[in-house]
């Protein structure tokens, strides 16, 4: 861990626990090295969701009653 870590408490279910400990094992890494992983990686999925919505920001809205209508003419419904 870097001389920058930040130290939390978080609690976590028993069997959360029991996987992350079982997978740090497997990966030769900690519980906290597994934790921060897959937190980077949540929060990545969201920074390209947020950034999906910013760039559709733009496209014209379409109401629900016209999207059914299109998509019953595209025979797709």
């Amino acid at each position: 861990m870097s001389g920058m870590s930040k130290r939390s408490t978080i609690y976590f279910e028993p069997e959360i626990h029991h996987a992350l400990r079982i997978k740090a094992a497997n990966t030769h890494q900690s519980v906290s090295e597994v934790v921060n992983e897959a937190v980077r990686l949540v929060l990545r999925e969201d920074e390209e969701d947020l950034n999906a919505f910013e760039e559709r920001a733009v496209e014209p809205t379409l109401s629900y009653e016209a999207l059914l209508k299109d998509l019953k003419s595209h025979g797709k419904l």
